[in-house]
């Protein structure tokens, strides 16, 4: 086999894996999460607190998981990682309280953040011709994966129960383990153990590196926005008296956006280079989402809801590229870690933010201030420097 026909089976087995394993990820908390957690009597707070615990191993293991792939190779991570993609689902059937969910949501979580960070690392690795491009149409397939699940669990819990949810779940993350144990293995590496120098070596040629850092925070930022108009759109829409189905309308054309375009700006991205389509992306994504509180028409709500994901997807299309671009040393997992650490830090923030800010002054203040984020990481991002 060729070296391109070699590197495109690559591609293929990494976002068929991605799709399925996003799809068993999404199906076991949208829209499932909040209405088993209601079935079990879990408080408000405690619903809170099982959101959340999924999302902190993506701030505990995402560099780690990057590092460790350095040194280790990547298949065996995502092998790992698959493993718990694979056997979480079978957990939330032994659940009984909301305790356990939310130790199963912690669980399950470290799948999704080691994934992640690993198997974008390994394409970054793999192409570095084309990266954007391909980082782009890698995410746009996981999305694809993010997007079926919704409709598939509300599906299952109207015809039949929560259960069959994560029965779904499993499904999905087993083939996907499947399909995982098909990747090529990659040559043998001279290290046989994890060494703390190595971790702290690492993790200071990253930190090291103003351009790393500096587009990991403008990430951020994109992220932390991103979390606020998706948890907080929606309600804005229902406040105005915009009917659910509606809602649905607005929500979805920002999503189909985010597919649409990602892929063609990341090719974009590698013709053009990172800077060129970052700086409008940020521009964009300052306009639309200012423009929210000035409006109640389902139409204008939808047009700025799509101009939203087509910034948010110009933005993201380059940012992880670039931190590739800036890489040395091959460390590319280390790299992608800080960066998705970082990452998750924002976009954990991001609600939390948005509902203090309405809460105090309404959503004609907060959408404003979502927008000078932008705006922020815009100014920011000057200061990165070419790699």
């Amino acid at each position: 086999m060729n070296q391109a026909a070699g590197a495109r089976n690559f591609f293929v087995l990494i976002a068929s894996i991605g799709a399925l394993a996003i799809l068993s990820s999404t199906l076991s908390k949208t829209p499932v999460l909040p209405l088993f957690s209601a079935h079990l009597g879990a408080t408000p707070q405690e619903i809170g607190w099982i959101v959340i615990a999924s999302t902190i191993p993506g701030i505990l293991i995402s560099f780690p998981a990057g590092a460790i792939s350095d040194l280790f190779g990547k298949r065996r991570v995502i092998i790992g990682s698959l493993v718990i993609f694979a056997t979480a689902p079978f957990l939330y059937l032994l659940v009984t309280d909301s305790w356990q969910l939310m130790a199963v949501r912690f669980y399950h979580g470290f799948a999704t953040a080691i994934f992640n960070t690993v198997a974008t690392a390994a394409l970054a690795a793999q192409y570095p011709q084309g990266r954007a491009a391909v980082l782009s149409t890698y995410s746009s397939a996981t999305i694809v994966g993010r997007s079926i699940a919704p409709f598939l669990g509300g599906f299952l819990i109207s015809v039949a129960n929560f259960h069959s949810v994560y029965w779904a779940c499993a499904v999905s993350g087993v083939i996907a383990l499947a399909v995982g144990l098909m990747l090529p293995s990659e040559p043998a590496r001279v290290q046989t153990t994890v060494r703390f120098p190595h971790f702290l070596a690492a993790l200071r040629d990253v930190l090291s590196s103003r351009a790393i850092v500096l587009t990991s925070i403008v990430e951020a930022a994109q992220f932390l926005v991103f979390g606020a108009v998706e948890a907080f759109l929606a309600l804005y829409a229902a406040m105005v008296g915009i009917p659910p189905w509606q809602i649905g309308i607005i929500l979805g054309v920002q999503l189909l956006s985010v597919i649409v375009i990602k892929p063609v700006m990341g090719n974009l991205s590698d013709r053009l280079g990172r800077r060129a389509i970052i700086f409008p992306g940020l521009a964009l994504g300052v306009i639309s989402v200012a423009l929210v509180p000035l409006t109640d028409n389902v139409f204008a709500l939808s047009t700025l809801s799509a101009l939203y994901g087509a910034a948010f997807a110009t933005v993201t299309s380059s940012t992880t590229a670039l931190v590739a671009d800036a890489t040395k040393n091959g460390q590319f997992g280390a790299s992608v870690g800080v960066l998705r650490t970082i990452m998750d830090i924002g976009q954990t923030i991001g609600p939390v933010l948005a509902g203090f800010l309405i809460a105090a002054w309404g959503y004609g203040v907060a959408f404003p201030v979502l927008a000078m984020v932008i705006a922020a990481s815009a100014v920011l991002f000057v200061f990165v420097p070419k790699p």
